[in-house]
């Protein structure tokens, strides 16, 4: 058994992984298997994507395989060049500075890229944070965080911690690029009359999709986005159970200043639109995009837009207010990405050429600009950071 029956559609060219792969990728479906025995034959999506991401030593972002950059399987916004960060910095910097004491917590810090570019820039803006914290679950990704932030001036690094839990008491910026996406989701199939969870099963050929009637309160629940939103029978979704919770125990933890998270989603009627019927379920692997979550589970990221109404709600269920909800493109500018960009020398062609690349690549609408959104929250802050004081798409919400 070589990884999993491929049971939906992958691009043509793309890429085999290399024989360790496969071995790693083996060893994972084994698991699987295993798991999936003993669970009668059937193991939800949800709990199938937790262990493909996340199991130790085996998932995705735990066995040690590089995702990130050109050389991964696909490219972040901090990855691309420090532009980003650099922008992000100047939204953070007067939270830091209004706020005694005032420190950043970054979610799941992926190769640690955006660090690297925000903690320059913050220290030119004189607005350095008291702690630079990282909260991250995967031994790999920290190791390779650890390893990347070494090329920091001391000063800054001294200011760069690890944390194993979510803090109880936060002041300052407690922000997450692309890591809502990654929370485990639930899919389910929706017939016109009744609804079907989606699951894996495994035979001797390998992983297979499966289904079964779903449970009666998620049964519930998906029916009751379908007569909201007129979905006709063959129509596929997903929940994301763990968002609300998770965007709830963020704003628990701030006493004071801004949570930001930034991802790439709609709201809830884009989200459930009839015409977004086989869901919003995407891997990606060595910068082929596809729907075959089955493929060398471990290999490849496994994602899903985000649905900000829910991250709205939460947010507001936690006494958190909504700062703004809007595009990436738009976020950027307001946040002065222009500005920035005329600091640099045009005399460096090569730096000043990308720089320009990197703009386009967060700002166009075929890229990052429009897919990916911002929404940010505050608390006990008496003040708009830069990037929400315009062009607010919060009536999408």
């Amino acid at each position: 058994m070589a990884g999993g029956t491929l049971t939906g559609a992958v691009p043509s060219g793309i890429p085999s992984p290399s024989a360790e792969a496969r071995a790693l990728s083996a060893r994972l479906v084994e698991l699987l298997a295993g798991r999936i025995g003993a669970a009668g034959g059937f193991l939800p999506f949800d709990a199938f994507m937790e262990a493909a991401l996340y199991e130790p030593g085996l998932g995705y972002y735990s066995n040690g395989l590089t995702p990130f950059g050109e050389e991964g399987d696909f490219v972040t916004a901090p990855e691309s060049g420090d532009l980003f960060g650099r922008c992000l910095a100047r939204s953070f910097a007067p939270v830091l500075t209004r706020l005694a004491d005032a420190s950043v917590l970054e979610l799941g810090a992926g190769s640690g890229a955006l660090a690297l570019a925000l903690l320059p820039e913050l220290a030119a803006l004189d607005a350095l944070p008291a702690r630079y914290a990282i909260l991250e679950r995967s031994p790999a990704m920290r190791a390779l965080q650890q390893s990347r932030l070494k090329t920091l001036p001391a000063a800054l690094q001294a200011r760069v911690e690890w944390l194993d839990t979510l803090p109880q008491h936060w002041s300052g910026v407690v922000f997450g690029n692309e890591v809502a996406d990654a929370l485990p989701v639930k899919r389910f199939e929706y017939d016109g009359q009744s609804v079907r969870e989606t699951g894996v099963g495994f035979d001797d050929e390998g992983l297979q999709w499966r289904s079964r009637p779903a449970r009666e309160g998620d049964a519930g629940r998906v029916l009751a986005l379908a007569r909201e939103h007129g979905w006709e029978g063959g129509y596929r979704c997903e929940l994301c159970p763990p968002l609300a919770d998770w965007v709830a125990e963020l704003g628990a933890c701030l006493h004071a200043g801004m949570l930001m998270l930034i991802d790439y989603g709609y709201g809830r009627a884009e989200y459930y639109h009839p015409q977004r019927n086989m869901g919003t379920l995407l891997c990606h692997y060595r910068h082929h995009a596809h729907d075959n979550a089955l493929w060398f589970p471990g290999l490849q990221d496994i994602t899903a837009f985000v649905d900000f109404t829910t991250v709205a709600e939460a947010g507001a269920g936690a006494g958190l207010q909504l700062l703004g909800y809007t595009s990436q493109a738009r976020f950027l500018v307001a946040a002065g990405i222009e500005r920035v960009m005329a600091e640099a020398d045009p005399s460096d062609l090569p730096r000043f050429l990308a720089m320009t690349s990197d703009a386009k690549r967060l700002m166009l609408p075929g890229e990052m600009g429009d897919r990916f959104k911002v929404i940010g929250f505050s608390r006990n802050l008496d003040a708009t950071p830069p990037g929400f004081d315009s062009q607010d798409l919060r009536s999408r919400l």
